[in-house]
């Protein structure tokens, strides 16, 4: 079998699409020898990357973020030509614009299946804030146009992958009809709670002995909803000065509201991106709790990386993540507003974090293992690949 992954979520700096279209690439390598992958993205220019098993083909495209470093596919006579090159078993498109439409034609063209994978509701994260401005009604015309789109998008495909029940069941209510959850997962070798290294990292952050250390990992933006924890950070500092120290691991378009906030506090670390996932293993090792603030995540990659390591998190219950949070959620947020996450910082530090953490360590390794994750998928596209061809 040989599966074509194609998405314009993809970025140098890392991110949760990039890890598990790798990670893909690894089980692959690792345990299914006679398999192969290909994987279609933008990138600075126009070249393709072999290694066994595996070849990466990058198609000049023009930066939408200097930032972030996403690219906007827009070369499709290129795309077409590598899936007419490669002939895939099968093309998995990873976001929702013109790849998706390019993978759902050229499928067709060359007599085989293509999948969609629902990586970003994007309706909700991108399109209802934004619409907001414009009134109740605007908004409301702008949903029901982006459901529609939704579900005109995903029914073309023979499956639509989706990594959280109660987004499956949403999709569902919106008319697509060809949902299949899909969990994703964790390296465990590289994510665990050992070796106890948490205190050489902070000293090599210069993070002073004896704060609660929190740690945000992600984009610096407002489907992000960091301005709320970015707020939530400077009441816990005004509350209880030099209690609480805060690592960010990211890059965005609100580094500005960040850097005002580590002028204010001085009580805030930063790091424009990490990419090495052994580094990122051990900043969520040191850290005391993660704080994840988004509202509208389709899994939370992020959280269930910090549990791995051994570090609980807090963030704003309700979300399509509430799911891969493996211990209790009491002290969570009931509301996305500054005050409220505050709160939850607040109660879950004085809980026993070591033992939420060991116990969330030891259920991510139980449920949420790439290879089981992988296990499902590859059973999910040989059925798809004898359903199409039975058809």
């Amino acid at each position: 079998m040989k599966i074509c992954d194609i998405t314009q979520f993809y970025s140098p700096l890392s991110g949760g699409v990039k890890r598990y279209v790798h990670e893909k690439i690894a089980y692959i390598r690792e345990a299914r020898p006679g398999d192969e992958h290909v994987l279609i993205v933008p990138g600075a220019k126009t070249e393709c990357i072999e290694n066994a098993q595996s070849r990466i083909y990058s198609i000049a495209s023009p930066l939408l973020s200097r930032t972030s470093r996403y690219r906007a596919l827009l070369n499709l006579r290129a795309v077409g030509e590598v899936f007419e090159r490669e002939k895939p078993s099968l093309i998995e498109a990873g976001d929702p614009y013109q790849t998706a439409w390019k993978a759902i034609a050229s499928g067709k063209a060359l007599g085989l299946p293509a999948v969609g994978f629902y990586h970003s509701h994007f309706p909700e994260a991108y399109l209802r804030s934004s619409a907001k401005l414009l009134g109740r009604k605007a908004t409301e015309a702008v949903m029901d146009l982006a459901r529609r789109y939704v579900r005109n998008l995903y029914n073309n495909f023979a499956a639509t992958l989706v990594p959280s029940p109660l987004l499956a069941q949403l999709l569902c209510e919106w008319g697509v009809g060809n949902a299949h959850i899909v969990n994703l997962g964790v390296n465990e070798k590289i994510f665990r709670p050992t070796p106890d290294d948490a205190a050489q990292t902070r000293a090599e952050l210069g993070i002073p002995n004896g704060r609660c250390l929190l740690l945000y990992v992600g984009r610096l933006a407002k489907e992000k909803n960091t301005l709320t924890l970015f707020k939530a950070f400077d009441l816990l500092s005004q509350r209880a000065p030099e209690k609480f120290h805060l690592l960010v691991v990211g890059d965005g378009l609100q580094r500005d509201a960040l850097g005002e906030l580590q002028d204010k506090t001085k009580e805030v670390t930063r790091l424009s991106y990490c990419a090495d996932s052994p580094q990122l293993a051990k900043f969520y090792r040191a850290a005391d709790v993660f704080v994840h603030p988004g509202v509208q995540e389709t899994f939370g990659l992020v959280a269930l990386e910090s549990q791995a390591c051994g570090t609980p998190v807090v963030g704003i219950a309700g979300s399509y993540m509430d799911r891969v949070i493996l211990h209790h959620q009491e002290e969570w947020a009931r509301e996305n507003s500054a005050g409220a996450l505050a709160r939850a910082i607040e109660e879950i530090a004085e809980q026993d974090l070591a033992a939420l953490g060991v116990k969330a360590s030891q259920l991510v390794d139980e449920r949420y293992s790439w290879r089981c994750a992988f296990q499902r998928l590859f059973c999910l596209y040989e059925e798809v690949c004898a359903n199409y061809k039975a058809a």
